[in-house]
């Protein structure tokens, strides 16, 4: 398995992991920002990919009109199985699907709407074209991925520990995928190659991330995802020793107890 292969691994102890912690500390905020920007367009259908354990499907069936029909899909059981057993305020849709080969008809949404998953599609011109495909003329495809690992200060932390505790062979899960897709040319290169003719709207939202501890926080980023394969393809009976130099160079940079840093992000809208 390579390193495309296990980036997209969110299984076994992972889901509970990042529910538990990754969502409130880094997803919470823009799931709310993102689902406020679409619920402001009431679509009557919207498709959402890569919902992962449902932090911003739950926003969206508070926020959107009762009539509004929501299909939440993730490429990842287990992470669906999270999201269906947290639940929703009305019911949903939810279904495995593949955003480079999506199983749904020609113009079936007025909204297709992504978390941080884009920068996992391994095509991803492939996954906008797909997400044309099945919206309806005049709808919109609105997604958000995050900026640079240098303007997120917990995942450039734990990512710059990690390298001194690997130092031959240093993790480089989070510069190589979830802050892998930040430069906003390529994006809309990107959806331009995917057949939008229209010029997508991008704004650039900085927020704050908040952990109860610094450990808690290692926790979150070396075990509740992909980035726990890549330390124990390396050395499985040292992960704990790996999240614990992650904790101290947190501990070092934000202090001991509930610690507080920079995350940034783009927010991406383009019309069909």
């Amino acid at each position: 398995m390579n390193t495309s292969d296990t980036d997209k691994v969110f299984a076994g102890p992972v889901p509970k992991l990042y529910q538990l912690h990754m969502v409130p500390m880094l997803f919470e905020p823009y799931a709310a920002d993102l689902a406020h920007r679409l619920a402001a367009r009431s679509p009557a259908r919207v498709l959402e990919l890569a919902a992962g354990t449902g932090v911003v499907t739950r926003h969206l069936a508070t926020l959107l009109p009762a009539g509004s029909a929501i299909v939440a899909t993730d490429l990842n059981p287990a992470m669906l199985e999270a999201a269906q057993e947290l639940g929703t305020t009305r019911p949903v849709a939810w279904r495995q699907a593949d955003a480079m080969q999506l199983p749904f008809d020609d113009a079936s949404f007025d909204a297709v709407v992504c978390q941080f998953g884009v920068m996992f599609f391994p095509d991803k011109p492939q996954a906008f074209a797909e997400a044309r495909r099945v919206l309806s003329p005049g709808g919109v495809l609105l997604f958000n991925v995050w900026d640079r690992i240098e303007e997120n200060q917990f995942a450039d932390t734990v990512t710059q520990a990690l390298a001194a505790f690997f130092p031959e062979d240093p993790p480089r899960f989070m510069v190589r995928t979830p802050h892998g897709y930040h430069d906003v040319a390529a994006i809309g290169h990107d959806l331009a190659q995917a057949g939008f003719t229209a010029a997508p709207e991008i704004a650039t939202l900085a927020a704050r991330s908040q952990a109860v501890s610094a450990p808690i926080a290692a926790l979150a980023y070396c075990q509740g995802t992909p980035m726990r394969g890549e330390i124990e393809a390396r050395d499985a009976a040292r992960l704990g020793e790996a999240t614990e130099a992650a904790a101290e160079a947190l501990a070092r940079r934000f202090g001991t107890g509930p610690i507080d840093g920079k995350m940034q992000a783009h927010i991406v809208s383009i019309d069909r």
